[in-house]
């Protein structure tokens, strides 16, 4: 009597040891993914930052300025395009601190251009395809110069890329050590009943038969992780909005659902996954061999 109460407290607290492990592993690749989508979308803001200033020559006829647009905002690389006048520029205040006097007292003329400011898509982070934009922009007819902050550009792509890489090495290694963890764990609390699993077994159960009630409680087993995770998950996501209301634009509903989805999905996978793996192993291994294990 007392040796099966003590199984069956084994076997509970193995059952719970293992749900509350998958529920950490699931809350950490969960909070890891969300972490990595805001880094992977400041990653596509300062890619997206990217301004080329197109300006033009003095004797361009709007004709011709309407020309140069129509082409540079046909361009692939061209996410959209802005004119600016060269009175516009001259009525900046920021601009205009920057001389003590009058610049019309000085000069009697308007010295700035006309420009178009070409602010460029994620692509430019190809340094080959944005060459070969100022290329083309300089070369069309009625363009002056065309100019960008290419050293610091460029820069800022390189760090980017090592951030992203290091993000995805480290994202990698995260979700490999919490697959062999949760392995482990799971294996750990089939191994409690495999007395259980050879004396169903013995009797002729075939492995069908005995694998089924496992696989049901994996199911359980799964939705609860994943249901714990997302709870943890919702509570810290309350706290970091209120902590840095700036990420309020990455808790949206859809992006919160999308990752409570997955986790009540992955924690289902992996229970069903490894729980089938685990039990196969017992039901097939001979019974005199069973106690080495």
């Amino acid at each position: 009597m007392k040796d099966n109460k003590r199984l069956k407290r084994r076997v509970r607290n193995s059952y719970i040891v293992s749900t509350v492990s998958m529920a950490l592993v699931l809350f950490l690749l969960g909070s890891v993914g969300y972490l990595m989508t805001a880094a992977w979308r400041v990653a596509l803001t300062l890619r997206e930052s990217v301004t080329v200033s197109v300006e033009l020559a003095d004797s361009a006829d709007s004709l011709r300025r309407c020309e140069i647009g129509r082409r540079l905002r046909g361009d692939e690389l061209v996410r959209d395009v802005e004119f600016v006048s060269k009175q516009t520029k001259l009525d900046d205040t920021e601009f205009r601190h920057m001389f003590e006097n009058e610049i019309e007292e000085v000069l009697l003329e308007n010295p700035l251009n006309d420009s178009f400011e070409v602010h460029l898509s994620a692509a430019s982070a190809d340094s080959a395809r944005l060459d070969a934009f100022l290329a083309k922009a300089r070369g069309m007819r009625g363009v002056e110069r065309a100019t960008c902050p290419l050293p610091m550009i460029r820069r800022m792509h390189a760090t980017v890329n090592r951030i992203q890489t290091v993000l995805a090495v480290f994202a990698v290694a995260l979700l490999a050590v919490s697959l062999i963890l949760l392995s482990n764990t799971i294996r750990l609390s089939i191994y409690a009943k495999r007395y259980l699993i050879n004396t169903m077994k013995l009797v002729g159960a075939t492995k069908g038969f005995i694998m089924r009630p496992f696989l049901a409680s994996a199911v359980w087993q799964g939705l609860a992780a994943g249901a714990s995770a997302s709870a943890m998950f919702g509570v810290a996501l309350c706290g970091l909005s209120s902590a840095l209301p700036e990420l309020t634009p990455l808790t949206a509903l859809t992006k919160a659902l999308a990752i409570v989805g997955g986790m009540l999905v992955g924690g289902v996978a992996i229970a069903l996954l490894f729980t089938a793996v685990s039990v196969n192993r017992f039901v097939d291994m001979r019974s005199d061999k069973i106690h080495l294990y």
